[in-house]
């Protein structure tokens, strides 16, 4: 059967380290006070927990023989008294290992997100979005628990097991070694499941990260899937990678399962031994308060040797986790201010392209040496076949990606030496495929400039007649919009992100395909907008449609990585050139 790109696992091989876990650390530490605490609390409550046998072998080899009913009374009340004050501190330990979880997922998912907002357009064309998503929600979700309740309870684990053998060694010391007699076979069990638990939860993490993929995916594209009656496929492939998802799982499961039955096995049979081979074959002495005291600590040393077990298991689940939250986060920000980058002064608009060389990876060259200069508020086209580089020279205007050689100015400034909020900030694109928000319209619009007013609003909605279809929607601008714009057409989804454009006031206008998805009647509207909007601006217009760039004061053929042929709609036409033929090729269609 044909694989496809939700079939392909991330790497599996990579050596075991605890680098991740180091610099989760990092989180840790700013709640180190209250973990701390928690601790110290913790500790208290084990303490007076293990006080308990002593007090118990205490009253039954010299209270009760003695009829000696006032100590007992008094060890009764230590008893409930240490009892009660230990259920008191975990319930502390429990509510603070909370509250911190919380905060780590919180700091660990903002550290996360902000990252993300830096991340070039490749890391994204790459990578299907529901990979992406699920290292934000479940990764996360899954780390904080170990991160907050595990590094505390391995530690406690430690100490308590520390505890408890001081304890048997204070009651017995003969007997306390055969109760530790089992370890060296837990051991050697835990330190060859530990390889196959890794892997096994890395492939877990793959596979649910397969299947959030294709399930994201599938939901966003819904309609194409029933408009091709891809339905029974789309089926085929989801139970695929579900049925590959609960293999992993069961599988690493059933490693992971592995160790607590032989833990639970080996402790009954310590148990067992604790009297046969210590009391009956070995001959050591004990009383019977000092066998029910061993025993209540062989049962106790066993369970946070158990438990030390399950959240090494957790472990190998988070190594895992953490792996592709680090993997995330390390993914090089591209596209970043210089370390001595500066505001951009306003712009006045003059643009310059100085021997411009570029290529999406090594092997391919969309723009070869490209040189021209556009002057202050001049509009122009760029025309040529896809995938000439059009759509490339405005994202590399915008510093969408950067150079592989030349250099680009505006007004005089490298725009590798500004602040990319500087640039951006000021400038306006208007792309083919816009993307609208789940909010109001209002919301939408307003997100070209957050400070606008409602008159600025409206008054950008008229400029492109968007307002029309606006206050004729139910509650006006106030309307909720559906997720990707569901309950509005492509036309008028492209007329909001008009407005939107025109709101943020920018200094160099891009529009690219801006009106492909508007209607004729619409679009001579909308070009109307554009005019007014044009005027003062310096603006670059990508358009296949060449009625609606005639008016444009240059036009630029783009061809083979260059420009072929620039100039005014009327002399290009007479040099009868590239530009003549594309637009005569126009003409035969229509």
């Amino acid at each position: 059967m044909q694989r496809n790109k939700y079939d392909i696992d991330e790497t599996l091989d990579s050596p075991f380290s605890l680098k991740h876990l180091k610099r989760s650390f990092v989180y840790i530490r700013r709640h180190g006070k209250k973990l701390i605490l928690s601790m110290i609390a913790s500790l208290i409550a084990s303490t007076l927990q293990l006080s308990v046998p002593q007090m118990l072998q205490h009253a039954i080899d010299y209270t009760v023989p003695a009829k000696n009913y006032k100590e007992l009374a008094l060890l009764t009340v230590c008893t409930a008294v240490a009892i009660v004050i230990s259920l008191f501190l975990m319930r502390y330990r429990m509510w603070t290992t909370t509250e911190v979880g919380q905060d780590i997922i919180y700091e660990i998912r903002d550290d996360l997100f902000r990252h993300m907002q830096k991340l070039p357009f490749t890391y994204y064309d790459n990578r299907p979005h529901g990979k992406i998503l699920i290292r934000v929600v479940q990764y996360v979700n899954s780390v904080s628990n170990l991160l907050s309740n595990g590094i505390i309870d391995f530690v406690l684990e430690l100490l308590n097991l520390i505890l408890i053998v001081v304890f048997m060694l204070a009651t017995s010391p003969q007997l306390t070694l055969v109760v530790v007699a089992g370890l060296p076979v837990f051991f050697i069990i835990m330190f060859t499941l530990k390889p196959a638990q890794r892997r096994s939860w890395q492939r877990v993490s793959n596979k649910n990260s397969n299947l959030n993929s294709y399930a994201a995916e599938s939901v966003n594209g819904m309609r194409i899937t029933q408009i091709f009656a891809r339905e029974s496929k789309n089926e085929e492939i989801f139970e695929r990678l579900a049925m590959l998802a609960r293999k992993a799982h069961f599988k690493a499961g059933l490693i992971a399962n592995l160790v607590n039955p032989f833990v639970e096995n080996i402790s009954q049979i310590i148990f067992g031994a604790l009297y046969f081979v210590g009391v009956l074959v070995l001959k050591i002495p004990a009383s019977f308060g000092m066998l029910m005291a061993m025993g209540n600590y062989s049962w106790r040393f066993w369970q946070p040797i158990n438990r030390l077990s399950q959240i090494y298991n957790e472990f190998m689940t988070t190594i895992a986790y953490l792996e592709r939250i680090f993997e995330t986060m390390d993914e090089k920000v591209v596209i970043d201010d210089a370390p001595d980058a500066f505001e951009m002064p306003q712009i006045n608009g003059e643009v310059k392209f100085e021997n411009v060389t570029f290529g999406y990876d090594a092997n391919t060259r969309v723009l070869e040496n490209l040189t021209f200069t556009v002057t202050p508020g001049q509009s122009v086209a760029l025309v040529g076949p896809t995938g000439a580089g059009k759509t490339t020279i405005v994202n590399l205007l915008s510093r969408f990606y950067d150079l592989n050689g030349g250099k680009i100015t505006i007004d005089g400034n490298d725009i590798s030496k500004v602040t990319l909020h500087s640039l951006r900030s000021q400038m306006g694109i208007m792309l083919q495929d816009s993307f609208i928000f789940s909010g109001t319209i209002e919301d939408n619009i307003r997100y070209g400039r957050l400070s606008a007013s409602r008159q600025e609003l409206m008054d950008a909605c008229k400029v492109v007649h968007a307002d029309e279809f606006i206050t004729r929607a139910e509650n006006g601008y106030e309307t909720k919009i559906k997720e990707h714009g569901g309950n509005l057409s492509q036309g008028q989804k492209q007329l909001i992100a008009f407005a939107r454009t025109i709101i943020s006031d920018p200094r160099i206008l891009i529009l690219d395909e801006a009106t492909s998805a508007i209607d004729t009647k619409t679009e001579a509207y909308v070009q109307e907008g554009i005019n007014h909007l044009l005027g003062g601006r310096t603006s670059f217009i990508i358009a296949h449609r060449l009625s609606t760039i005639r008016e444009c004061d240059r036009i630029m053929y783009v061809k083979d990585g260059g420009i072929s042929e620039q100039g005014t709609h009327d002399e290009l036409m007479a040099k009868k050139g590239d530009y003549y033929a594309l637009y005569n090729s126009q003409l035969q269609e229509l």
